[in-house]
C-alpha cells in the first residue's frame, strides 16, 4: 500500500511540475518576478497537501517563530531527500532564490519555470568559480530583499550521517552581512534520498534563531551553522514511529 500510494503521489507531483512549471515559464515571460513566485510557492504548498492526503506524510515546525518574514537573509538547511527541496518552496515566503545544480536547469518544465526566479544554478565541479558566482548573484538578490536558499552540503546525506560544509554560503554572509537562518529536518527518515517510498509520519523540522554575520569570517559563519544544524540533529529521531 505505501509504495501504490508513493506512485500516485509521484505521477501527481510530476503532473504539478508540468501545470506550475508552464505556467511559470508562460507569466515569467510578461509578469512581475513576484507573481511567478506566488506561483512556485503554491506549487510548493499543493505538493505538500498532496504528501499529507495520499502519503499520510505531514511535518511540524519548531521554531516558526525564526523564519524570515520580511527583508534579506540566507537560509542554510540539512539535505537529506527531496522533502525539503519542494517543502521549504511551500513554507518560506515567496520571494526565494535558490543555489542549485545546473543540470536541474535542463529539465522540461520544471527548469523552465526556475529560470523566471532568480535561481543560482552551479557547476558543482567549479570550485572557486561557482563560490564567486553564489557570491556575485547572491548579494544581487539579497539587495533586492529575497531569500536565498543553500544546502551548504551540497548534497543529499542519509540520516544520521554529514558531509563537508561548503564554505560559499559563509563567504556570501560575509560579504553581505545579512543574518543566517539554519534549518534541520530528518525528512530522509520518511522519504530516502534514493527510494521510491513515502512512508507515513510526521517529519520534524527545527528552525534555528538568526545567527549574525556582523565581524565574522565565513569559516566562522559556517562552523557556528554546521554545530548548530548537526547539534540538533542529533536530537531528531532516526527511526519512524
Amino acid at each position: 500500500m505505501i509504495l501504490l500510494r508513493s506512485l500516485v503521489y509521484f505521477v501527481l507531483m510530476s503532473l504539478t511540475i508540468l501545470v506550475y512549471g508552464l505556467a511559470a515559464a508562460v507569466f515569467g515571460s510578461f509578469l512581475p518576478g513576484s507573481s511567478v513566485d506566488r506561483i512556485t510557492t503554491q506549487w510548493g504548498r499543493v505538493n505538500l497537501w498532496l504528501q499529507h492526503w495520499i502519503c499520510g506524510l505531514r511535518y511540524r515546525i519548531e521554531g516558526e517563530q525564526n523564519l524570515p518574514r520580511l527583508g534579506p537573509a540566507v537560509v542554510m538547511s540539512k539535505h537529506q531527500s527531496a522533502w525539503e527541496t519542494i517543502a521549504l518552496r511551500g513554507i518560506l515566503r515567496p520571494d526565494q532564490s535558490w543555489v542549485l545544480k545546473q543540470e536541474l536547469m535542463r529539465i522540461p518544465f520544471f527548469g523552465w519555470g526556475l529560470k523566471f526566479v532568480k535561481s543560482i544554478p552551479i557547476d558543482r565541479s567549479a570550485g572557486r568559480r561557482s563560490v564567486v558566482k553564489v557570491v556575485e548573484y547572491g548579494k544581487r538578490y539579497l539587495g533586492e530583499g529575497r531569500l536565498v536558499i543553500i544546502f551548504p552540503e551540497g548534497t543529499r546525506t542519509a540520516p544520521g550521517t554529514r558531509k563537508k560544509y561548503g564554505v560559499g554560503g559563509g563567504v556570501l554572509a560575509e560579504r553581505s552581512g545579512v543574518d543566517v537562518i539554519p534549518i534541520a529536518h530528518n525528512a530522509g527518515v520518511f522519504w530516502r534520498r534514493r527510494g521510491v517510498k513515502k512512508y507515513p509520519g510526521e517529519i520534524q523540522v527545527i528552525v534555528g534563531a538568526p545567527i549574525s554575520t556582523q565581524g565574522k569570517k565565513a569559516v566562522e559563519i559556517m562552523r557556528e551553522v554546521e554545530d548548530w544544524i548537526e547539534s540538533q540533529q542529533e536530537k531528531l529521531p532516526l527511526e519512524r514511529a
